[in-house]
């Protein structure tokens, strides 16, 4: 079962997401709070993914996020926009979140999108995308830039980015690649040594921006 925490401000907003987890066999929503609740939530219920609201009226959904990542075993989060163009996105990114879904993303496409999180993938509304990779990588890393990170990867670690970014778990790139778990976490290390990113978002946008990956299809696309 994959325990869901859903923090936002508004009560409708918690019920909906609430009733759409708890419909599906493999997950359930342990509670839904408002975001002056979230760390002492995520703290007594352990939740193994949080859907945050980015931005909240009681509390910055970023500094929510900043304190959850220095927890010891934080949960992954996946942050909640209302807009396609939130200027908190790239923050947020910088911060270690690990997906970013718009409030109305289709109903059925969230337990699919909960469990690639779950599995360590990473999941950008297509609609965000290009808002995150315009202003993360557009004042960070351009594409030649980009290029020569990539360069630096081995084929090996190069195969292991792609599949990374396409939002498979590392379970799921050791069945593809025929190569033990372990051997898989040793590759992603590695990659994001040498891409000089923190997580699984950041490296996908360098291999986007180095022409590895093609534009997602479809709102809600998992990466």
């Amino acid at each position: 079962m994959i325990r869901v925490l859903v923090v936002d401000d508004e009560a409708l907003v918690r019920m909906g997401f609430t009733h759409i987890l708890n419909a599906s066999d493999d997950i359930g929503a342990v509670a839904a709070v408002p975001g002056g609740r979230a760390v002492a939530a995520v703290r007594e219920l352990c939740p193994d993914v949080v859907l945050l609201d980015i931005r909240m009226p009681d509390v910055d959904g970023l500094t929510v996020l900043a304190e959850l990542r220095r927890m010891p075993d934080p949960p992954v989060v996946a942050m909640l926009t209302t807009f396609d163009t939130d200027e908190y996105v790239e923050a947020a990114l910088r911060s270690g979140a690990a997906g970013f879904l718009l409030k109305d993303t289709d109903p059925e496409q969230l337990p699919f999108l909960l469990r690639t999180l779950a599995e360590g993938g990473t999941v950008l509304s297509s609609q965000v995308t290009r808002t995150v990779v315009d202003g993360f990588l557009g004042h960070g890393v351009h594409e030649t830039y980009a290029v020569r990170l990539v360069g630096r990867l081995s084929e090996r670690e190069c195969a292991v980015l792609a599949l990374m970014a396409e939002g498979l778990s590392n379970t799921d790139i050791g069945d593809r690649m025929h190569l033990s778990t372990g051997t898989v976490k040793g590759h992603v290390s590695a990659v994001f040594e040498k891409l000089h990113v923190d997580n699984r978002v950041q490296a996908a946008l360098v291999a986007e921006r180095a022409g590895v990956l093609r534009p997602p299809p479809g709102d809600g696309a998992a990466r």
